[in-house]
Order: structure tokens, then sequence, then C-alpha cells
């Protein structure tokens, strides 16, 4: 896409954002990159959120956060769930893991696909309104994040 097409896009996404009442895609016709930034920001919220109680310094909070939520742990944390998945969760792993994007220096190829379907999977499950699931399925990446860190 070039900087006009960009420009074009980006102008008509600002104008219609006043409008109000306006209703949410079908979560699984979304593009997987769409979900996995959805899926990013719940999942940096919640963790936020599970640490805030442990710690009245930002530096802390900051940092813990940034491990927590960076692909390489949450990558060695959606291999541990994948056996869990339903089949319809299990559809859109695979489509956020097959997604190409721009990988950090940070992270390994693998380590990044796998890291963007958990977000994938977690933005579907926020916008399909599975508050249980995905809840569920946060505080088992986020147990075993913690587990890893411990390490």
């Amino acid at each position: 896409m070039n900087f006009e097409q960009y420009q074009k896009l980006r102008d008509f996404a600002l104008a219609n954002c006043v409008q109000d009442g306006q209703e949410y895609p079908v979560p699984s016709q979304l593009n997987a990159i769409v979900l996995a930034y959805i899926g990013d920001v719940v999942f940096s919220t919640y963790v936020r959120l599970r640490i805030l109680p442990n710690s009245n310094q930002v530096r802390v909070l900051h940092d813990l956060s940034a491990k927590m939520v960076s692909a390489v742990c949450q990558a060695k944390a959606m291999k541990n769930l994948v056996g869990e998945l339903k089949a319809d969760e299990l559809e859109i792993y695979h489509r956020g893991r097959n997604t190409k994007s721009m990988v950090p220096k940070s992270a390994t190829v693998q380590e990044y696909r796998e890291a963007t379907a958990l977000e994938a999977l977690l933005g579907y499950l926020f916008l399909s309104k599975a508050e249980n699931r995905c809840e569920e399925i946060m505080e088992k990446v986020f147990q075993n994040i913690v587990m890893q860190l411990k390490k």
C-alpha cells in the first residue's frame, strides 16, 4: 500500500469514528492480524491489572509487564495450551500463526508467529464476547509465564 492509499483509508476510518452505534465485524471473519491487534491490548491490560497489586513502582510494573507480554514468553506459554483448544479456537490459532508480518529482533519468526496466534485467539474470544473462556486462557498463559520467569 502506498502512502496515498494509506491516507485515504485512514481518513475514511477517522470520519467513521464519529458515528455512534456501529457494530463490530463478525470476529471469525476478521483478518487474523486485526484479531491479534485487539488480543494484544486485551492481554496487555490483563497482565498490567494482575501485577498491579504487587508493586507501586512503575518501573517494576513496566519491566514485568513488558517481559510477560513479550513474544518469547507468549510463544512458550502458547505451546503448552494448544492441546486444550476447541475446534473454532484452533482454527483461529492456525490463522494467527500463519499470518505474515514484520518480526522484531527480540524473537525468532516461530516465536513471533506463536505469540501472534495467541493474541489472535484472545482477540477472537474477546470480540465474540466469550469472556469466561478468554479469562480462562489468559489466566493459564499468565501462570505459565510466571513459572517461566521464576526459573
